[in-house]
């Protein structure tokens, strides 16, 4: 008896997936529970195990795919019978990868295009003119696909950017007082002290509706070979700077590394992104919507000041705040980027 193992509900509202790399091949056998493939959502990876034993009949989604829930990912048989593709399955209807009037399966033909591989851009995913020439024509440069982490990158920001009316402010920052190697830590709980202040940094916008949220998990941004992480530091308002900085190590860690659980990237309130050497003066980041700022840390160096009426060599950065002008107003947003400053200049512990 053939088994079709079906995309499942993955939870926290997501109704998509991409298939980020099969664990087994065609014609292989697998036992119950063995590793089937990996899943790539917007949160995290997911590897689904094989509910029955028997052989893998068919795999019906190549890698780097992205499809909705309930698409049926392969089929697995105990008596080795390849099975038959589902009709439930639209990406694997050819006709609909082929909706063209005559005359552009014309052109089509004479230019050597092949329709069966293009995606329509008309009405009801049509085919049309522009879409065949646009495949005749030579393109320049090496290509991949977007996928994985850049391609669930590319959506977010490009949400973030389509959805948030964003503002940035900047000031100078003396880091003097403060142990570099600290640095992430002693920001996160600056910024958790602050938002206590200013709440509406530490807020959501559900529809018409402003959510003003009493916990302080604060994402912070981190660099991986894939793409940027933001896995979450929880508590930040409550623990010490040494907790708050050997979590961080941690977090970075498991980022770069691959191996971060599902709920160490989800839930954040206010991110923190610090890029050290690589920072430049200062940034205007995106916020990390559903998030309404983001604050950035520039590159710090020994730059000249004035005190008491002398220049002096000072160990200064930028700080920038980046907010959702719809919920946030701009004095509240430099109100709140002073208060971090003056707790980063005092320091904290």
């Amino acid at each position: 008896m053939a088994y079709e193992l079906k995309l499942p509900d993955l939870g926290e509202g997501l109704t998509e997936g991409e298939i980020a790399r099969w664990l087994v091949s065609e014609g292989q056998d697998v036992a119950e529970d063995d590793p089937l493939v990996e899943v790539q959502t917007d949160k995290t990876t997911v590897e689904i195990p094989s509910p029955a034993a028997g052989k893998v009949t068919q795999i019906l989604v190549e890698e780097g795919k992205v499809v909705p829930v309930g698409t049926v990912l392969v089929v697995i048989g105990d008596d080795g019978t390849p099975a038959a593709k589902p009709d439930e399955k639209p990406a694997e209807r050819p006709q609909e990868k082929a909706k063209a009037t005559p005359l552009v399966r014309k052109i089509a033909q004479e230019l050597g295009v092949d329709l069966a591989v293009l995606t329509g851009t008309g009405p009801q995913g049509r085919i049309t003119e522009a879409d065949v020439r646009g495949a005749a024509t030579p393109r320049e440069g090496r290509r991949e696909p977007l996928r994985g982490v850049r391609r669930l990158i590319a959506e977010h920001m490009s949400r973030a950017q389509r959805e948030v009316p964003a503002v940035t402010w900047v000031e100078e920052c003396d880091f003097s007082g403060v142990e570099l190697r600290q640095l992430v830590g002693t920001a996160l709980k600056a910024c958790a002290e602050s938002l206590r202040e200013f709440p509406e940094l530490n807020a959501r916008l559900e529809g018409d509706e402003i959510v003003y949220l009493d916990r302080y998990d604060l994402g912070v941004a981190v660099q991986t070979e894939h793409g940027l992480v933001v896995p979450v530091v929880r508590e930040c308002d409550e623990r010490s700077v040494d907790e708050l900085q050997a979590d961080v190590e941690r977090l970075a860690e498991g980022a770069r590394a691959g191996t971060l659980a599902a709920e160490e990237l989800r839930g954040s309130t206010f991110t923190l992104t610090s890029a050290g050497k690589l920072a430049g003066l200062f940034q205007t980041p995106l916020v990390n919507h559903p998030e309404v700022a983001i604050l950035s840390i520039g590159r710090i160096v020994e730059r000249p000041v004035v005190r008491d009426g002398a220049v002096v060599a000072a160990r200064v950065g930028y700080v920038s705040v980046t907010f959702d002008h719809r919920v946030v107003d701009g004095a509240r947003a430099a109100e709140f980027g002073l208060a971090v400053i003056r707790r980063l200049e005092q320091h904290p512990q």
